[in-house]
C-alpha cells in the first residue's frame, strides 16, 4: 500500500518516532470548537474546567504527538488511539458539556449507534479507506467521538436510571470484547495497510493485530468498568441520603 497520502504521514521507524510531532489544523479546530462550546454552555465549576482541560490536553496528545504517526505503522497504536478517543476523551467531553435539556437519543439507541460506529471503522475495507486523506480520516475520528459522546452523555446523565445505564455499559463492553476476540483469534492478519509496516517495531502483522485485540479486551474496558462503579456508588449514596432524610423526619 502506498502511504504517500496517509493522513498521519508515512510509517515512522523506531529511531525517528519521537521527532514526528506535527501540527494538525483539524485537531486545532476541534480544540477551539470544544472550548467555544464550553464557554457558550456557561459551566464554570471546577469539575467542568478540569474535564475541559483534560479533554484538550488529550486531543493534543492524540493528534499532535508521534502517536498519530505511529498509527500508520501499527494497528495496535490505532486501536490505542481510538480507545483514548472513545473511552477517555468522549466521557470527559460529556462531563465538560453535560446533559441539559433531555436526551438527544434514548440510551439504547445511543449504545447501538456507538457500537455500530466502532465496528464500521474496524472493518478492514472501511479502515483502509479512512486512513488515507483528511476527509475520510476525520470522518472516522469525528463519528467515533460524536457517537461516543452521545453514549456517555446519557450514561452520565443525572436522570439516567442506574439499571439502564449499567446494562448499556455491559452491552458496550460485550460487543467490544467480541471485536477484540475476533482480532486475537483470527488466523491471519486482515488489515492490509499494516502487512509491511510492523517489522521495524519487532512485531509481525498478526502479532500486532492480536495486541490490538488484547487492548480492546483489557485497557479499553477500564473506563466503562469505572463508570459502572461510579453508578453503583451514586445509587448507594442516594439510597443512604433518602434513609437519613426519613430518619430525620
Amino acid at each position: 500500500m502506498d502511504f504517500a497520502d496517509a493522513y498521519c504521514g508515512p510509517p515512522p521507524l523506531p529511531e525517528d518516532l519521537w521527532s514526528r510531532w506535527s501540527f494538525d489544523p483539524f485537531a486545532a479546530a476541534l480544540i477551539i470548537g470544544l472550548f467555544g462550546a464550553w464557554l457558550f454552555s456557561g459551566r464554570r465549576d471546577n469539575t467542568g474546567r478540569g474535564a475541559l482541560a483534560a479533554t484538550l490536553a488529550l486531543i493534543f496528545l492524540a493528534f499532535f504527538s508521534p502517536l498519530c504517526d505511529l498509527t500508520t505503522a501499527l494497528f495496535s497504536a490505532r486501536v490505542a488511539h481510538h480507545i483514548i478517543l472513545i473511552g477517555i476523551i468522549a466521557p470527559l467531553v460529556a462531563v465538560a458539556l453535560p446533559w441539559r435539556n433531555g436526551p438527544l437519543l434514548p440510551l439504547s439507541a445511543a449504545t447501538l449507534l456507538n457500537g455500530l460506529t466502532v465496528w464500521l471503522w474496524h472493518a478492514p475495507s472501511a479502515y483502509e479507506w479512512a486512513i488515507i486523506g483528511a476527509g475520510p480520516y476525520w470522518l472516522m475520528q469525528l463519528s467515533l467521538l460524536a457517537t461516543s459522546w452521545l453514549f456517555w452523555r446519557e450514561v452520565l446523565s443525572p436522570l439516567a436510571r442506574t439499571g439502564g445505564a449499567m446494562i448499556a455499559l455491559v452491552a458496550f463492553i460485550a460487543q467490544m470484547g467480541l471485536l477484540g476476540a475476533l482480532l486475537v483469534f483470527a488466523p491471519y492478519p486482515v488489515y492490509a495497510p499494516h502487512l509491511t509496516t510492523t517489522a521495524p517495531f519487532g512485531l509481525s502483522a498478526l502479532a500486532d493485530q492480536q495486541l490490538a485485540g488484547l487492548l480492546m479486551w483489557v485497557p479499553a474496558m477500564v473506563p466503562y468498568l469505572l463508570a459502572g462503579v461510579w453508578l453503583v456508588l451514586r445509587l448507594t449514596n442516594a439510597v443512604a441520603s433518602r434513609q437519613r432524610s426519613g430518619l430525620s423526619l
